[in-house]
C-alpha cells in the first residue's frame, strides 16, 4: 500500500490520540501488542448499492489506517459483508434470482464504487455466511454462561438483564434504552430488548443446521464472530457509523464479553451521520444518494475530498453547493501542483508544514485541519514555485488519499455528465485565440475567451506566449 510506502517516521512515538466512544473522551492510543494495530469496521449489507453514508464510513476508516501506518504501525483491517439477513431475502425474491446471485453483484458493485473514491481494500474481508459454525460456537458459549435462552417460537435470544455492563456504550441504562427505543413487541422475549441471536427458519428462506433446529444468524452475532475469529477476542479498534452505536455495537459488547468473560475492544470509533439540508439521509426520507449518482455528476476524488475536509465524528451535510465548493477547493490545490512533475517521497518530518500535518492527524484524525496544511503549503507553493514544496505537498496529501494524479489529468479532464467540451476542442480554441492575437483581432480573441469560460474553461495566459486551461 502507498502508505506503507510512505512510512517515514523512523522513531514513531505514539502521540496519537482518539476519541473513545466508550469512555467519552481523548485517550492516547496504545495498541495491545506493540507495532500492531488490530482494527474492525463494520461494513455493508449488500442487498443495493452503496450509499454516501457508506462512503462516509468507507473514506474515514480508510484515513485511519493509512494514518496508522504512516505512523510505523502494522494494521491488520477487517471490513465485514453482511451477506444474509431479512433485507436481502426479500430483494431477491422481488429480483428473482439467489441470494448468492445478488449479494455478489451488490459485492462487485460496491468494490467498483468505493475503488473509485480511492479506498484502499482491507486485510481481511470476510462474508458472514463463511462464518455460521463459529456463531454456533459463540451462541453456544453464550447459553452455557446464562445469557441466552431457547425462545417458545424457536430463536435463540440474548438475555440483555443477565449481562452487567450492557448500556455501557451508549452510556445509558437498561430502563433509558427500554424507554428510548421503540421496541417491537415479541410475547417471545423475557424481556424487550433481548436480541435475536438465532432465527428459527421460516418457509422457503435459507437455513444452516443447528443445536437449536434450522435457521440462521442473527445480524448481530455476525460481527462479534467475524471480528474474533480474525482478530482475536481482545483487540484495538473497532468502528462504524454513527447509527450502529445502539444497537448493534452494544449487543456486539454483550455477546463477545459475554462469551469470553473479558474486555472485548479498546477503543471505539463513530463516524458521523450524513445530512442531506441538516436532515439524516435515509431511504424514507426519500434525500437518499447512492455513491453511482453522485459520481455521475463529480468527479471521484472531489467526493473524497468533500468527506475529508469534515472531521470523522462530525456530520457531513451534503449539497450541490458544498460538493461544488469541494472541486473549487481542489482545483486550488492541484493548479498550485501545475508544472511539477513530482511523485511522493519520503518525508521529513522536522518541515514545519509537517509538523502541522502530523500534529493534525495525531489530534483524533483531525482532517480538516491536515487539508489546511495543505491549502498554506499550496499558497507557499504559488511564490516559491519549489519542487522541494511540491514533493512535499505530494507526500502529505498522499496519507489523506489525495493529489495523487498529474495536475493537467485533474484540471483538464472532463467533468461525468456535463457534455462539456472536449480537450481537443478546447485545444483547437486556443490555437484560434492564438492566431486572433497575431492578427490583432483582439475582440475574436475575446470572444473566444468568453465563450469557452461560459463553457466551464478558464484560461491563463502565461509567459512566452504558453496558454494554458482549467476547467471551473
Amino acid at each position: 500500500m502507498l502508505t506503507e510506502r510512505l512510512n517515514t517516521l523512523p522513531n514513531p512515538s505514539m502521540s496519537l490520540r482518539i476519541h473513545n466512544t466508550l469512555t467519552r473522551a481523548l485517550e492516547s492510543f496504545v495498541p495491545i501488542e506493540p507495532g500492531h494495530v488490530r482494527m474492525y469496521v463494520c461494513g455493508m449489507t449488500v442487498y443495493d448499492f452503496c450509499h454516501l453514508g457508506h462512503a462516509r464510513s468507507m473514506v474515514a476508516f480508510d484515513v485511519v489506517q493509512r494514518w496508522l501506518r504512516a505512523s510505523g504501525l502494522r494494521v491488520t483491517y477487517v471490513r465485514n459483508i453482511t451477506d444474509i439477513d431479512d433485507k436481502i431475502i426479500r430483494r431477491a425474491v422481488e429480483r428473482n434470482i439467489t441470494i448468492r446471485q445478488l449479494t455478489d453483484e451488490m459485492t462487485q458493485a460496491m468494490h467498483d464504487d468505493i475503488g473509485q473514491l480511492g479506498i484502499e481494500p482491507p486485510t481481511h474481508e470476510p462474508r458472514a455466511t463463511d462464518y455460521v459454525p463459529q456463531m454456533l460456537d459463540m451462541i453456544g458459549r453464550l447459553e452455557a454462561n446464562g445469557l441466552a435462552y431457547r425462545a417458545s417460537n424457536g430463536d435463540v435470544n440474548y438475555a440483555v438483564r443477565k449481562f452487567e455492563g450492557y448500556g455501557k456504550l451508549s452510556g445509558k441504562s437498561l430502563d433509558e434504552l427500554r424507554a428510548g427505543e421503540r421496541v417491537e413487541v415479541d410475547l417471545a422475549k423475557q424481556d424487550p430488548l433481548d436480541f435475536v441471536l438465532w432465527k428459527r427458519a421460516k418457509a422457503g428462506e435459507p437455513f444452516w443446521d443447528s443445536p437449536w433446529g434450522a435457521g440462521r444468524p442473527g445480524w448481530h452475532i455476525e460481527c462479534s464472530v467475524m471480528s474474533s475469529s480474525l482478530l482475536g477476542n481482545h483487540f484495538d479498534i473497532h468502528g462504524g457509523g454513527q447509527d450502529l452505536q445502539f444497537p448493534h455495537h452494544e449487543n456486539e459488547i454483550a455477546q463477545s464479553e459475554g462469551a469470553h468473560q473479558h474486555k472485548f475492544v479498546n477503543y471505539w470509533m463513530h463516524n458521523g451521520f450524513v445530512r442531506v439540508d441538516n436532515e439524516k439521509m435515509s431511504k424514507s426520507l426519500g434525500n437518499f444518494f447512492t455513491v453511482r449518482e453522485v459520481l455521475a455528476r463529480y468527479d471521484a476524488e472531489v467526493v473524497r475530498f468533500f468527506i475529508i475536509r469534515a472531521q470523522y465524528r462530525s456530520g457531513l451535510n451534503y449539497s450541490d453547493q458544498h460538493l461544488d465548493d469541494a472541486r473549487q477547493g481542489l482545483t486550488r490545490l492541484y493548479t498550485a501542483l501545475r508544472g511539477f512533475d513530482v511523485q511522493p517521497g519520503a518525508i521529513d518530518w522536522s518541515n514545519p508544514y509537517a509538523v502541522r500535518f502530523k500534529a493534525a492527524m495525531d489530534d483524533d484524525f483531525n482532517t480538516p485541519e491536515a487539508v489546511a496544511v495543505l491549502f498554506d503549503l499550496a499558497n507557499d507553493l504559488n511564490k516559491t514555485r519549489s519542487a522541494g514544496q511540491a514533493q512535499l505537498m505530494k507526500s502529505l496529501a498522499a496519507l489523506l488519499g489525495l493529489l495523487q494524479r498529474e495536475a493537467a489529468n485533474f484540471l483538464q479532464g472532463e467533468l461525468p455528465s456535463t457534455g462539456g467540451l472536449a480537450a481537443d476542442a478546447i485545444e483547437a480554441q486556443i490555437a484560434a485565440r492564438a492566431d486572433a492575437k497575431k492578427g490583432r483581432n483582439f475582440a475574436e480573441a475575446d470572444r473566444i475567451r468568453k465563450a469557452l469560460q461560459d463553457a466551464g474553461v478558464i484560461l491563463e495566459d502565461k509567459p512566452g506566449g504558453k496558454t494554458e486551461w482549467r476547467r471551473t
